[in-house]
């Protein structure tokens, strides 16, 4: 039998095939373009509520949710308005459709990634949104739909983002560039960039003005066997000052692991959240059930946490997803508790941060993130393989609320929007 992977690669070799046909076909009449980007709008006006956006990656819709109590559903909105402009020019560019297939046979697992992270600006009129497989930053009017303005990033793949304490400029991994990007939020304007290690991903800002960012290789490759792990690139945190972009910092994370007797574990840093204070964080790493937490001051690996594995998850290492197996991380308000989705073996859990006990195993489908919810008594994490959202009890560990979002949900993002807000009518 092919592997999973050898099965995808003969996929991607079929689609490449038949989308240059279709880019021949589109050099004849093309396809209307949509209505230009509209002139970014005036604040919103009025009051504001707090929701939570659910980024739904796999069907380029937002889903606007209540950030507390039953987490209902408050709208949608299309994050891919420009979908056909976008695909004209990528079917007309070999290089880009190559990247663009790319994406979709490897991190994609067979889709187009039309949405990875989302956060709104100060003043609730917009929705920020990266878009992978278009390669872009977007501004999206969250009373008409249309876009603002759109940044496209270096290479070919935007990744996560994280928006500056102050709310008003947005960090982006452009994931095959080995660049962060820094815009102003409401403009679109770059305002600094900053190099990184392969594969930037996860980007977080810290009270002490600066940036961290996560580069975590090649993950879509199938040498996953734990002696092949130096072909996963240069991985590395770089931290750099977030108002000058020079690297103030780099910490190599393999030399950490190392000295703390763990050179068997990957140091392809995924999600991670800081403690209150920023004197602590816990980061996952890949393939990794589990946790691991560092001492920033100290600058050294001081506890691991190993979390129980599903027997029903695939020991074959090449199926778990983007070589992450646990991919999700959120800490209550309080510093107290830490939350963690069990990606690839389908639960979340709460673990108690002083002694590391964990809670009940919640089950859950393939969950991809961790959020703290509005009042900052759950964690709401995304069910990619579900299509929905659970909330989770700090306190008890018990799931507490299910709401039902679109297809392939993954980021989870705090926001506030206009208190009468609803879904354009276009959506």
């Amino acid at each position: 039998m092919p592997s999973a992977r050898t099965t995808r690669t003969r996929r991607l070799a079929v689609a490449l095939a038949a989308s240059l046909t279709a880019s021949l076909t589109l050099l004849a009449p093309a396809v209307a373009a949509p209505p230009a980007a509209a002139p970014a709008t005036p604040a919103a006006e009025g009051p504001l509520q707090e929701v939570m956006f659910v980024g739904n990656n796999w069907d380029g819709t937002a889903d606007v949710i209540a950030a507390r109590g039953d987490f209902h559903r408050i709208g949608r909105l299309n994050v891919v308005p420009d979908k056909e402009e976008r695909l004209r020019e990528i079917y007309l560019n070999p290089v880009k459709l190559a990247f663009f297939l790319g994406v979709r046979s490897g991190p994609g697992e067979g889709h187009d990634q039309f949405v990875d992270d989302m956060y709104a600006t100060p003043d609730g009129a917009s929705m920020v949104v990266s878009r992978p497989s278009f390669a872009d930053v977007v501004s999206l009017d969250l009373r008409t739909g249309r876009i603002n303005w759109r940044f496209p990033v270096a290479g070919y793949r935007a990744d996560h983002m994280a928006v500056s304490p102050d709310g008003t400029r947005v960090a982006v991994s452009a994931s095959t560039a080995n660049t962060v990007h820094v815009l102003d939020i409401a403009t679109g304007r770059e305002v600094g960039s900053f190099k990184t290690g392969d594969k930037p991903h996860e980007n977080v800002f810290t009270s002490d003005g600066r940036l961290w960012n996560m580069s975590i290789g090649e993950v879509t490759t199938a040498l996953d066997a734990p002696w092949l792990d130096w072909t996963k690139g240069d991985r590395r945190i770089t931290v750099v000052d977030a108002t000058t972009f020079e690297t103030v910092r780099v910490v190599d994370m393999r030399s950490r692991l190392d000295a703390f007797g763990r050179d068997d574990l990957s140091d392809a840093v995924r999600p991670l959240v800081f403690t209150p204070d920023e004197k602590k964080l816990y980061f996952q790493v890949s393939f990794l059930n589990g946790f691991l937490e560092y001492d920033v001051e100290s600058d050294r690996v001081t506890r691991l946490k190993t979390l129980p594995g599903n027997p029903a998850t695939d020991p074959d290492r090449t199926t778990w997803v983007n070589d992450s197996r646990h991919h999700g991380l959120s800490i209550s308000p309080d510093g107290r508790r830490l939350c963690v989705a069990g990606t690839m073996d389908d639960y979340a859990t709460v673990v108690d941060r002083e002694t590391l006990k964990q809670g009940p195993l919640v089950p859950t489908s393939k969950p991809y993130w961790a959020t703290v919810s509005g009042d900052g008594r759950a964690c709401v994490v995304s069910e990619s393989g579900a299509d929905r959202v659970s909330a989770i009890d700090f306190a008890t560990g018990e799931r507490v609320a299910t709401v039902a979002v679109g297809d392939h949900p993954q980021r989870v993002r705090l926001a506030r929007v206009p208190a009468d807000w609803s879904s354009p009518t276009a959506n």
